[in-house]
């Protein structure tokens, strides 16, 4: 099973996989796109376009070797996300989620994130350990989700794209710092 590291897969992939990640990653927003810091608007339809929206981001979260993908990283503004922690593991995608408890535990661990350069960028960031969510399945079934470690690090990770937040915005001044000049356009010499 490949190692998860700051929410990006790590892994060596064949050529094939390693091509295919590269086109999912072509569809991900990247900083500094607008649509990133916007907050994401509540589903209201719980209809078919809902389910191939889920399937298309569970799709693009998993060629692009991600963990967690919310709608706005691909320009739709829907408080949707999907995430799965392993290979062999359920896709889960959450609609209008909303943390209704966190632990008093905090850990700060690094995270990357496929809208700031994939497995290029990754900085610390202190989050609850533990934490209890709300939302609705893609079919508008209620689903409450109690998690902790991984799983719950990544729930806030992709909760925070919803509200237009990213990791450099979590993170230390000095990791920020340099996350940024990391993003930064390099200028292209003859």
């Amino acid at each position: 099973m490949p190692e998860v590291e700051g929410q990006i897969r790590d892994e060596k992939l064949d050529a094939e996989r390693e091509a295919r990640r590269k086109i999912a990653l072509a569809q991900v927003r990247q900083y500094p796109d607008a649509v990133l810091r916007m907050r994401a608007n509540e589903v209201e339809a719980f209809d078919e376009p809902l389910g191939a929206l889920v399937e298309r981001m569970g799709r693009l979260m998993q060629e692009a070797r991600g963990v967690g993908l919310a709608a706005p990283q691909i320009g739709i503004l829907q408080r949707v996300l999907v995430y799965q922690l392993a290979d062999d593991s359920a896709l889960v995608p959450l609609v209008n989620p909303r943390i209704v408890a966190r632990g008093e535990e905090l850990e700060t661990l690094d995270e990357g994130c496929l809208s700031l350069g994939a497995a290029t960028v990754v900085v610390p960031v202190e989050r609850s350990v533990a934490v209890t969510l709300e939302a609705s399945s893609p079919t508008a079934e209620p689903v409450t989700i109690e998690a902790e470690g991984l799983e719950a690090r990544v729930i806030q990770h992709e909760l925070d794209h919803l509200d237009g937040v990213l990791a450099i915005d979590r993170t230390t001044p000095e990791a920020r710092k340099r996350a940024l000049a990391e993003l930064r356009p390099q200028p292209v010499l003859g």
